[in-house]
Order: structure tokens, then sequence, then C-alpha cells
């Protein structure tokens, strides 16, 4: 007996019934549906990542005196960062296993996914979209640490030089500030940097490299808004 003969014997005695091609064409759509969904959010998660970075100064690091690595590691989104490594690997898996995915190598797969999650994340980013996510796990989700809450450690200091809060009274070479914990200090700034943007009047939420002077008085060596690098100030009650 001929392996055809053979074939079919086993095909009639097991009642092999073949497998509809809707099957394969709902595995394949499915695939693709799933490639889709991860792409999108990596690059939410790309997003959030790109809006950690604007927000996060690294030059800071050159006024640390110990603690770079901690510093540094402080200000990472790791929740982000995790989330859009397996968002890229659920791309490539996907794909993998569609139709025609053994046309692609692991490096191409590597590169469409990455590439996809890169561009639309950025475009999400510079609409906006990215701060109004972050906002919105920060109020939903209790166990997540917001990328203001980071920042805040960061700034409230100011034994390390690092202070932050909104302006409540200003003088000619001073202002009162209030922190985030609701202290009060006096801030002289007569030699600080001063970016042209800045407006140094009440309600203005600003951060600041210097020292303490005495109790409840700092002087500043650079006066930053608190929105970060490119953004304008904002004042006590909006959202960063």
């Amino acid at each position: 007996m001929d392996n055809s003969k053979k074939i079919l014997e086993k095909i009639k005695s097991e009642n092999i019934q073949p497998i509809p091609r809707w099957k394969f064409v709902l595995k394949n759509v499915s695939l693709w549906a799933v490639f889709s969904i991860a792409v999108i959010f990596g690059a939410l998660a790309f997003s959030i990542v790109l809006f950690s970075i604007q927000q996060s100064e690294f030059d800071l690091l050159s006024h640390m005196s110990h603690s770079r690595l901690e510093f540094f590691l402080g200000l990472l989104p790791f929740f982000w960062i995790i989330s859009l490594v397996t968002f890229l690997i659920l791309a490539i898996f996907s794909i993998q296993h569609s139709k025609k995915g053994y046309k692609f190598t692991v490096s191409r797969l590597v590169g469409i996914s990455t590439a996809l999650s890169i561009l639309l994340g950025t475009l999400f980013f510079i609409g906006g979209g990215a701060e109004r996510l972050e906002n919105a796990f920060a109020v939903n989700v209790a166990l997540y640490e917001s990328i203001q809450e980071k920042k805040i450690k960061t700034w409230m200091k100011p034994d390390e030089g690092f202070l932050s809060g909104t302006i409540s009274k200003t003088n000619s070479n001073s202002f009162e500030l209030t922190d985030f914990n609701e202290k009060i200090w006096v801030v002289f700034y007569e030699d600080a940097f001063i970016p042209p943007r800045i407006m140094l009047e009440p309600g203005e939420m600003i951060k600041l490299v210097g020292q303490i002077v005495e109790d409840n008085k700092f002087r500043a060596d650079e006066i930053r808004p608190w929105g970060g690098p490119g953004n304008r100030n904002q004042r006590r009650g909006q959202q960063n």
C-alpha cells in the first residue's frame, strides 16, 4: 500500500474532517488585530515615557553630590517602560504566527513594531494626550506612582539643594514660597539665574536649586518653571 492510500485510510478510520477556511481567516484577522492593539498600547506607553523625559531634568545629576544612580533611577517611569517592551513583544509574536509571518525576520519585526509605536506615540505626545493619560492613571489607579509624585519627591529635598512650591508673596529681592508640605520659605534670588519665561508673581509654581540659609530661608542659584523645559509656568490648582 503506497503512502497516498495509507493517508486516505487514516482519514477514513479516524474520521478526520478538513478545517473550514473561515477558521484560518478568523485566526489571521485576530492575529493582525492583536498586532494593531499591541502597537497602539505600545505607542501610548512610549508617549508617557516621552512625557516623563520632558518633565525630568537630567542635568540635575551635575548638582548631585551622592547617590546619582538612585536619583537617576527615581526619575525613570519603569511601569511604562515595562509596558512598552511587553506590547512590542506581543506585537512581534502576533505577526510571527500570522499567515505571512514567516516572511519577516525577527529583526525586521522588531524594527516595524518599534517604528510604528514611536511614530504614533510621538504624535500622541505632541497632541497632549500623554499628559492626560498619565493624569488619568494617577487619579484612578491607587498603587500607581505618578510622574508628578516622582517629581515632587525629587524637588522636595531642601537639605540637598532642591526646593519647589508656589509663590505666595513677592518683595524686591526675595519672595515667600509655600512648598508641597505647606511650609513657608523666604527665598532670596538676587544672583539667581532666571529664564526669561518665568514671571515671579503670586500663584506661580516653580523649582529652585540652591541651599538653605536658615531654618526657613533659602538662597536660590537657579529658578526653573515647574512644568519643565519648554513648558509655560503653572499656577496652584492646575494640573501639570
